[in-house]
């Protein structure tokens, strides 16, 4: 799979769920990228923006989307990447806003 088909796939899948992909070409070319980079070496699409296990079943909640977007949209308008984002958030202006880790340490490895 390629980035541009990637792409259209997340979109397809997720904007009907009122997810959306940012508005940021460059940051989510970037992110896509490092998704398929991941799934090349786990042989799953873990969240580029935290570190993978190499183990499937301890990855299970940051595997895009993660576990962990839902919250982080409905709180800061986007995901913790900024991959995933609200319709509000892709018609704003101005700096993104700080999303904290939800990921709880002991699934850190």
């Amino acid at each position: 799979m390629d980035r541009g088909t990637l792409y259209d796939t997340l979109r397809k899948i997720n904007e009907p769920k009122g997810f959306f992909i940012n508005k940021d070409r460059q940051w989510v070319d970037d992110l896509l990228d490092a998704l398929l980079r991941n799934k090349d070496r786990y042989v799953y699409m873990a969240c580029p923006c935290r570190l993978a296990a190499n183990d499937r079943r301890k990855d299970s909640d940051i595997i895009c989307p993660c576990a962990y977007r839902q919250p982080d949209i409905d709180e800061y308008g986007c995901c913790y990447c900024r991959l995933y984002v609200s319709r509000g958030f892709n018609e704003s202006a101005g700096p993104p806003p700080f999303v904290p880790e939800r990921r709880p340490p002991e699934k850190f490895f």
